[in-house]
């Protein structure tokens, strides 16, 4: 069986969802094995994903979002390295949780690409998504040894806002990447700036009040200028620029990055297809299956991808919001859902772990009956 749902935002990560689903199958039917196979679209768990496909786990120590330290993983193989910015600049990285809007930096996803290139690698993946900051990607360049000064040739305090007093960019210790191979990994396509942009549509996401989105789309765009002006590229109403506060913005015009649909790319790099080749039953799922999920979530690509590879698949999830047409178009057979065995969506979330585990032995009655051999079987059709 091939286990690959995403996370259960809020409440449990990828891995951890597809282990408990795992844990409880294995209970269920000793002898059916089991791959677990969890799902990332650039966002949070995108390294975890990696990690778990089998990638080299590597651990540094870069900035947090506020310049405190954190650890930070990197999903390493070969000469790719899988570098997942909510690791070094994610919300979940705020001390105490608590929103900085205006001064959260991306520094330490910077770092975290200079430890990269230092390691040999050749091709970077830099997974957007679930960011603290929006600061345009200026913490990312500074990581990466850039300097970014203002009228009195002064460095700039971190954060979006600071930007606005941006006068000079001095590049001179940026490293070359002639020959390294950028892919930026998101599911974001929103530009730089305005209406839909990383200050304007998100800001207010991560604690920024009206003021300070006006204040940070300025800076946002103070920086676009100078940055494109330095780099000769005009990349800020490029989809995928606004991702992660404007980090795909500095990606694309200082690093080069080319910008690939998360959840799809992230399945093709890690082998998604092979693993579903023999399956004889697959497992996907998210904490909310809906129409948002119809828009290209890692669920939905697993499940055409398994089907078309000849396995039956079912969701598990926290709740359902699809018909049954949109669920036969979407390839997927049966939905067993949280709601389903305990109505309370609060508690649900604080009990997603053990009551996924319950929901397993439902599964296995529906799909996996047990022949007269005292091997399973695979039960096909249709709930």
């Amino acid at each position: 069986m091939l286990v690959a749902p995403d996370r259960f935002k809020g409440s449990l990560s990828a891995p951890e969802v597809a282990r408990r689903l795992a844990a409880g199958l294995r209970r269920a039917r000793p002898g059916v094995p089991i791959v677990e196979f969890p799902l990332a679209d650039g966002g949070d768990g995108t390294a975890a994903a990696a990690i778990a496909a089998g990638w080299r786990r590597v651990e540094v120590k870069v900035a947090g979002p506020t310049g405190q330290p954190v650890t930070a993983a990197l999903a390493v193989r070969g000469g790719t390295a899988v570098v997942e910015l909510a690791e070094a600049s994610g919300l979940r990285q705020l001390p105490g949780g608590r929103p900085r809007p205006l001064s959260a930096t991306s520094l330490g996803a910077g770092q975290m690409v200079a430890h990269a290139l230092r390691m040999g690698a050749r091709r970077i993946v830099l997974g957007l998504g679930d960011s603290a900051c929006t600061d345009g990607g200026a913490g990312l360049v500074q990581g990466l040894g850039g300097r970014l000064l203002d009228a009195l040739g002064r460095e700039l305090p971190p954060g979006g806002a600071a930007l606005r007093g941006l006068h000079a960019l001095d590049l001179r210790n940026m490293p070359d990447l002639s020959r390294v191979e950028v892919v930026v990994a998101t599911d974001a396509d929103s530009p730089l700036l305005g209406r839909g942009g990383a200050a304007m549509a998100h800001g207010p996401r991560k604690g920024a009040g009206r003021a300070e989105v006006r204040a940070l789309d300025a800076g946002l765009r103070r920086w676009a200028d100078l940055a494109e002006a330095a780099c000769r590229r005009t990349v800020r109403d490029l989809p995928g620029a606004g991702a992660a506060g404007g980090v795909g913005f500095a990606a694309l015009a200082f690093l080069g990055a080319r910008v690939r649909p998360g959840g799809a790319y992230l399945m093709e790099l890690l082998g998604f297809a092979d693993k579903a080749r023999g399956a004889r039953l697959a497992i996907t799922g998210e904490g909310a299956l809906d129409v948002q999920t119809l828009r290209g979530k890692p669920p939905i690509g697993a499940a055409r991808t398994a089907s078309r590879a000849g396995a039956p698949v079912i969701a598990v999830v926290g709740r359902r919001g699809l018909t049954g047409e949109q669920l036969r178009r979407a390839r997927i057979q049966a939905v067993y859902a949280l709601t389903d065995i305990e109505p309370d969506v609060e508690r649900c979330m604080r009990r997603a772990g053990p009551l996924l585990e319950q929901l397993t032995v439902a599964i296995a009655d529906e799909w996996l009956p047990q022949a007269r051999t005292g091997r399973p079987g695979v039960r096909r059709g249709e709930r």
